[in-house]
């Protein structure tokens, strides 16, 4: 069963974010000064993943299931979090090119478990998250992946633009879909590659696209002028597999 852990009471919120473990919000009582909720906050800054949020107990009451929260309760993603460069030790291991999926700033739960489910399909080696204005892995992200998102790993950062740089410094190149850009049937998608796709409404940003290699395109014969991201996630990936097929006969 997939579900979003919620923690409560003020040792164990604290533990967990002790533990290591991925969490993404920190509910702590507004106003409260006290010794205990003063090391939680501490703890929680020391972790930028995590939001710190400030809220009354009524809040606080209505988040509890066991009516004991002590002023404190935190919100874990379903899975952990991997780490960019777990992902291309992966590829290494496998020896092939890497090839990861960078999603600028997904807001839909339902488009994010969809491009894990097709990355996972088309052999990426992992996906990439922003840590703001985007969504994390919650349990609809789960259900939406059919089970990939236990396979693929998901690493959340908190600046795609100076990720795609480290990136490009290790030897990867970047494709971004815009509707402004080159058909990809005329690009070369072969070798380590990254494939950025933006958000729903405004598709990947300037300073995102402005650090990527190359812009593609997909083209498209219909009345409507767009793609739902899940769909040319999927349809630039399947690509990208075409062309490293193609490229080993």
């Amino acid at each position: 069963m997939y579900t979003e852990f919620t923690i409560e009471g003020r040792n164990p919120v604290l533990e967990a974010l002790r533990s290591g473990r991925s969490v993404d919000k920190v509910f702590l009582l507004d106003g409260a000064r006290d010794n205990a909720l003063g090391t939680i906050l501490k703890e929680a800054k020391a972790h930028p993943e995590c939001k710190i949020k400030f809220v009354k107990k009524e809040q606080l009451d209505a988040m509890s299931e066991t009516g004991k929260h002590q002023g404190a309760v935190a919100v874990c993603a379903a899975y952990d979090y991997a780490e960019v460069e777990d992902m291309l030790e992966a590829a290494a291991r496998k020896n092939e090119a890497p090839f990861l999926i960078l999603l600028d700033g997904i807001e839909d739960p339902h488009n994010l478990g969809a491009i894990i489910r097709t990355a996972n399909l088309a052999g990426a080696h992992g996906v990439v998250i922003r840590e703001d204005r985007a969504v994390s892995l919650t349990a609809t992200v789960a259900k939406a992946s059919a089970g990939a998102i236990n396979y693929t790993p998901v690493a959340k950062v908190t600046n795609m633009t100076e990720t795609i740089k480290k990136l490009k410094d290790a030897g990867m190149w970047f494709v971004c879909a815009d509707m402004g850009g080159e058909t990809m049937y005329r690009l070369d998608l072969t070798g380590p590659i990254g494939l950025v796709i933006g958000n729903e409404g405004k598709g990947v940003s300037q300073l995102v696209k402005k650090n990527c290699d190359m812009v593609a395109s997909i083209p498209m014969k219909g009345d409507i002028d767009s793609l739902n991201a899940s769909v040319a996630a999927g349809v630039l990936a399947f690509e990208i597999v075409r062309q490293r097929l193609a490229g080993k006969k």
